[in-house]
């Protein structure tokens, strides 16, 4: 009976945060990177982990707290989770996020290539190939896209190089995307980002409401232009009538 009244008066647990890395695709020695960690409450105080250990606490004024890490050292890469509890002292608390991967970038490994299947624009629903080039085996191939604070995809490769297909691509696709790769060995070591590659998807119209009153003033920019036209068209002076013309006129008045 005591068990039972003790589960009745727990708190549930809060939905486990989000959590993300900006910017997503690794940092430099010496260079700054923040952790977005977002959940469904406020008023929450929000806890950083590294690997299972706190790191750092903050209490945010809305849903989303951010946890900067300036001056990175090698130290400083690892599996990050977040999780929020109430600052009221209750029990309850959020279950873990998802972990993210911050790695840090080794200057030593060499730069990787990228390249795109198709190379020229690409219509909506197409098959595209985001093909990465390194220069060493047992490494794993990061995928990142400028401005998307998701994980990046990664892929194991048998060689040296790796393989990205996005089926059916949308405009969502477009962007700019680049590579790097971790030796597997070191799984927080990353290298240098490739030179980016741009993704151009050809899309169909936007009749968005501002595209709709661009298109309706050119209707009446048009209209206007034909109404001057028409104007200048009837107010014309007339041509003189020709000499053959008037004798003709002239011939059938007599007849009559």
């Amino acid at each position: 009976m005591a068990s039972a009244l003790t589960v009745l008066f727990l708190e549930p647990s809060y939905p486990k945060p989000s959590i993300s890395l900006s910017p997503s695709g690794g940092v430099s020695l010496g260079g700054a990177v923040s952790v977005w960690c977002r959940g469904q409450h406020r008023g929450m105080r929000f806890v950083l982990n590294k690997e299972g250990r706190h790191f750092q606490t903050v209490d945010p004024k809305g849903f989303e707290a951010v946890f900067p890490i300036s001056n990175v050292r090698w130290e400083d890469g690892g599996s990050y989770s977040c999780s929020y509890h109430s600052r009221s002292g209750s029990a309850a608390a959020s279950s873990p996020s998802d972990p993210v991967e911050l790695a840090v970038r080794d200057p030593s490994l060499p730069r990787p290539s990228i390249s795109l299947s198709p190379t020229w624009v690409t219509a909506p629903g197409a098959n595209v190939t985001i093909r990465c080039q390194g220069q060493r085996r047992d490494v794993r191939f990061f995928l990142h896209k400028a401005g998307d604070r998701d994980p990046p995809r990664h892929v194991d490769p048998a060689g040296d190089g790796a393989e990205f297909h996005i089926p059916t691509v949308g405009r969502q696709d477009g962007g700019n995307y680049s590579c790097s790769y971790r030796p597997r060995s070191e799984p927080f070591v990353s290298s240098q980002p490739s030179d980016p590659v741009q993704l151009v998807v050809a899309g169909r119209p936007d009749f968005t409401n501002a595209n709709i009153a661009r298109l309706a003033l050119g209707a009446v920019v048009l209209l206007v232009l034909g109404l001057i036209l028409a104007e200048a068209y009837y107010s014309r002076p007339r041509e003189p009538m020709k000499m053959s013309e008037k004798f003709r006129q002239r011939h059938e008045n007599l007849d009559e």
